[in-house]
């Protein structure tokens, strides 16, 4: 599921994820899931029709992400997983940052960042005129919205309702006697490079 709060120049959008890295740093192995929340730069296309025609959309490039994350193992609410990136290289985001004041209070966390557009956006080395003039405000003025939709998402992740391995993937290294994945992937879900069989698998699913 995806939420989208959309301003002037940039946006913030809020997701599910279940995501299994098949080269996971230490103490990360394992599937995880949770809430992405990412801070992005909003785009308006040129009509394809007429004055009437529907304005095109760009979700465009990421500023910052946090990730709500959680092991799939562990117990509900751990947070254990809970991390942020405050600078992106292009599209890949930089190293997992984890805070105490993050892991403590994840929800509150988020609403304090999302408060504060003009910080956000000097921490990734983004020009002030990324946004408008008057997105911080009306940021800041959604801000409790947001959480909110976040609150829900993660809700729905801990009931088995969203957040959940793609049933064409297994969510396991497979052996050589497991079928091969498929060749195609949801449009929520990047496609994976083919993987030889006996090979750690990456899977992700959900649209951020």
């Amino acid at each position: 599921m995806l939420y989208a709060f959309g301003f002037e120049r940039v946006g913030v959008v809020v997701g599910d994820l279940y995501f299994v890295d098949p080269r996971p740093a230490k103490g990360q192995e394992g599937a995880e899931h949770g809430v992405r929340v990412e801070l992005r730069v909003l785009q308006r296309g040129p009509l394809k029709g007429s004055i009437y025609s529907a304005q095109p959309i760009e979700v465009a490039r990421p500023i910052w992400r946090a990730d709500l994350l959680e092991t799939v193992d562990g117990r509900p609410g751990s947070f254990d997983r809970t991390h942020y990136h405050p600078v992106f290289r292009d599209w890949d985001p930089t190293s997992r940052v984890f805070t105490r004041e993050l892991s403590a209070d994840p929800l509150g966390w988020l609403g304090e960042q999302l408060a504060d557009l003009d910080a956000l956006l000097a921490a990734a080395g983004f020009p002030p005129g990324t946004a408008a003039p008057d997105d911080a405000g009306r940021l800041r003025g959604v801000a409790p919205e947001i959480v909110d939709a976040a609150r829900r998402l993660l809700d729905q992740v801990r009931a088995g309702e969203l957040g959940t391995a793609p049933k064409d993937r297994a969510p396991h290294n497979p052996s050589p006697r497991d079928p091969a994945p498929r060749d195609r992937a949801p449009r929520d879900r990047a496609p994976q490079d083919p993987t030889p069989a006996g090979k750690p698998v990456a899977i992700r699913a959900g649209w951020l």
